[in-house]
């Protein structure tokens, strides 16, 4: 065994471990430092967040409050009240307790509002929650702003008109008790600008609007302050005014918002869109990066770790990667001969020898590229030809060429390039294989990809295909397709063309059908001198004789024979519709019709092959009784009832075919699990069967592939001789079948959910 060169190779593996693992640290790095900008930019985002949800509650209040004034400004009797003159001998005492009954419940629906006063000019009456006061001057002794005086206090918010005008920040005396407040004016009625008639006022504490700021510092220690677009300050929280005093705020358009450092402190300003308000909140550094060191603390100690653990691993790794190196090239050097003490480039010596199997590989592969268009060709043909025995064998054939046959409907066209015939010169056929690869490629810039084949020297076959049964509008669209390739070949080539169309077919094995009717019309009009398109419906129906030609016969047959019963059912319809839709038969023609019929199911019980006693018999009798007398729809359902009793036959005799070729299989695999080698190519060779066939065999009769029922039996012998012997897990891997230990511990695991000694441990308790 090749052993030299070891070390070296373990170096190699090494150095690409280490290499790999400083670049993931380099990436963790960066990925630890955008987890720390984003930590960031998360605290940030949240404490944006916080203020705009603050800004959006005090907002929504504010927009109460202005609700409030105006539904006390559309109070009727309030308004009957501002209008009338003052009669000093009726003093409306009972109105003014009225208005106030109706105002006090206001105040309950918002604490913003518990406190707010009317004030009616024409009675010098001031109306609140708390009592009717008949004297302004009575009102002013108990609930006062300190530094305005009553003159002021009535000139500048009582009779001077005001529209949703919030008054700043100024001390408020309520009855002793002196707080700051801020005041929303109104003046009433509402479009009394010039020459109001009284006043809402609402004196709205600090500490109310405050108590929507708390959030940002109780949650981060900071500080938060409101004020108007002049400056003037409306609410402070967790701070005093002169700290706030000189930032810039943010500025700009209505919506704005702004966010920087100050002296380790974040300024967050919002611009209000509704009242040009600025929100400004102030949050320490620390607070902000408070979890992004939580991230950076974590990540270290992790990095740390998986570092030491990388390198214990990439030491491992390369140990273990290095061995079955080291063993392949053994291998290699026993294969071509080589003196495995002499010193050699592992990597070289491999290079060489893989190079030349993957060469020799791509060779076989161009080989088979290169047939695959003849393959595709040919597969074509046998389709439009009807050369197909069943619908699964034409399936598996446009699998294996790689041809999408999309839609179970669609036309067969005929292709013909004029003024060739009866010339076979080597010119010619060359100006026919010019001609016709032209006319195929426009066709397919026209409709895109198409299924097309050349028949002959001068035509082409077309496969036109749908999901859904063809319609006058396809019928159209095809009609137009063909006109616009037959206009441009003339144009541009003076290329000229005939086409003929095959009637609708219906299902894959019906397509060789569609060709021979496209066929049959292409004769028809070379007959009668058409050029253009001719639609095989469009000739005139022969009504002296019945449809049933040789290839519709040998599709039934072959239908009959695969057991593929709704292909049989959709025949007879055909064959059906043909004779006694689009033709009108004579009884005499009905009869030879259904004799022919007849003849062909016989002919087919008689093949040696299908010969089964009582059953075959029986079929054979119920054919003979069948007589075109009886009628029309009872010839045809006792034809389709021996077809379809044949398809049963047929599909139960496969069936139990394919169950004891299943039952050889499992008995040949019983025999050969051992043997470390086996795989599902050298099974096939064994057994003297398709490795393709075998495999979907297997899969559709137990559920597993072969593979996956190999190892499953495998396991299961191991199994057994975990709890009945004393074999150590080494001999019990080589007996089941696998090259190694840790091979078969894997699959073991995989299987059963439990490693061997696991499992030997579990048992034995």
């Amino acid at each position: 065994m090749y052993r030299s060169r070891f070390t070296n190779i373990f170096r190699s593996f090494l150095i690409s471990y280490i290499v790999i693992l400083i670049i993931s640290n380099v990436a963790g790095y960066i990925s630890y430092r955008a987890a720390i900008d984003v930590a960031e930019s998360s605290s940030i985002d949240t404490s944006l967040m916080v203020l705009k949800q603050s800004k959006d509650i005090l907002e929504r209040r504010m927009d109460e409050v202005e609700a409030f004034t105006t539904q006390i400004a559309m109070n009727q009797d309030l308004m009957h009240l501002l209008s009338e003159s003052v009669n000093e001998e009726n003093y409306p005492v009972y109105d003014l307790r009225k208005i106030w009954q109706d105002v006090y419940a206001y105040g309950l629906t918002n604490d913003f509002l518990q406190y707010f006063y009317i004030y009616l000019r024409n009675y010098n009456a001031v109306i609140s929650p708390k009592s009717v006061y008949l004297r302004s001057e009575h009102f002013y002794e108990l609930y006062r702003y300190n530094d305005l005086s009553f003159e002021e206090w009535k000139e500048t918010i009582l009779e001077k008109g005001h529209q949703h005008w919030i008054m700043p920040l100024h001390t408020y005396s309520d009855n002793g008790n002196e707080t700051m407040r801020i005041s929303y004016v109104q003046s009433i009625p509402l479009d009394s600008i010039n020459h109001p008639m009284g006043a809402i006022v609402i004196p709205i504490d600090q500490k109310r609007i405050g108590s929507l700021l708390d959030s940002i510092p109780n949650q981060y220690g900071g500080w938060a302050y409101i004020s108007d677009s002049q400056g003037n300050t409306l609410a402070i929280v967790g701070t005093d005014e002169s700290q706030v005093k000189g930032l810039q705020l943010v500025s700009g358009t209505s919506g704005d918002v702004s966010k920087r450092y100050i002296d380790d402190t974040l300024i967050i300003s919002i611009r209000s869109e509704s009242n040009d308000w600025i929100y400004t909140a102030g949050i320490p550094k620390q607070e902000i990066m408070k979890k992004a060191n939580v991230i950076k603390k974590n990540t270290w100690i992790i990095t740390s770790a998986t570092l030491l653990l990388g390198l214990f691993i990439s030491l491992l790794m390369a140990y273990r990667n290095s061995a079955p190196i080291h063993k392949l090239i053994g291998i290699f050097m026993e294969q071509v001969g080589q003196d495995s003490a002499k010193k050699i480039n592992g990597y070289h010596f491999l290079h060489g020898n893989i190079s030349s199997l993957i060469s020799n590989n791509k060779k076989l592969e161009t080989e088979l590229n290169r047939q695959t268009p003849l393959l595709r060709d040919a597969f074509l043909k046998r389709l439009v030809k009807g050369e197909f025995e069943s619908l699964n064998e034409i399936r598996a054939m446009a699998s294996q060429t790689g041809i999408e046959l999309h839609g179970e409907f669609g036309y067969v066209g005929l292709i013909q390039v004029n003024g060739y015939r009866g010339m076979d010169s080597k010119d010619v056929l060359n100006e026919l294989y010019a001609a016709r690869l032209i006319a195929k490629q426009k066709m397919q810039e026209i409709t895109g990809k198409l299924n097309l084949t050349d028949m002959d020297s001068d035509k082409i076959v077309v496969i036109l295909m749908s999901n859904e049964e063809p319609d006058v509008v396809m019928k159209r669209e095809i009609e137009a397709m063909i006109t616009s390739l037959r206009t441009a070949l003339e144009s541009e080539y003076r290329i000229l063309l005939t086409v003929s169309m095959g009637a609708v077919f219906h299902g894959h094995p019906d397509i060789s059908r569609s060709y021979y009717e496209a066929k049959r019309a292409m004769e028809h009009a070379a007959f009668i001198k058409v050029s253009g398109v001719l639609w095989h419906h469009s000739m005139p129906k022969e009504t002296a004789t019945f449809y049933y030609p040789i290839d519709l016969e040998l599709r039934l047959l072959n239908a009959l024979k695969a057991g593929e019963q709704s292909e049989v059912k959709r025949i007879v319809s055909l064959i059906f519709e043909q004779n006694f839709v689009d033709r009108d038969l004579s009884p005499e023609m009905a009869e030879q019709l259904v004799g022919q019929m007849k003849g062909t199911i016989i002919k087919l019980l008689d093949q040696k092959g299908l010969m089964e006693s009582n059953v075959m018999e029986n079929m054979r009798v119920q054919t003979v009784r069948i007589q075109s007398t009886d009628g029309l729809d009872k010839v045809r359902h006792d034809l389709e009832n021996v077809m379809e009793a044949f398809c049963r036959m047929i599909v139960n005799n496969r069936n139990k075919r394919e169950h004891e070729t299943v039952r050889t299989l499992i008995s040949r695999l019983e025999e050969l699990y051992g043997d470390p080698d086996m795989s599902v190519y050298k099974f096939a060779e064994t057994v003297g069967r398709p490795e393709r066939y075998i495999s979907q065999l297997f899969k559709e009769q137990t559920g597993q592939t072969l593979s996956e029922y190999l190892e499953q039996m495998r396991i299961n012998k191991a199994t057994e001789l975990l709890v009945r012997t004393g074999m150590t897990i080494d001999e019990i891997a080589r007996q089941t079948g696998y090259n190694s230990s840790h091979s078969f511990r894997r699959a073991f695991k995989r299987v059963s959910g439990a490693s061997p000694s696991m499992y030997r441990n579990t048992t034995e308790k």
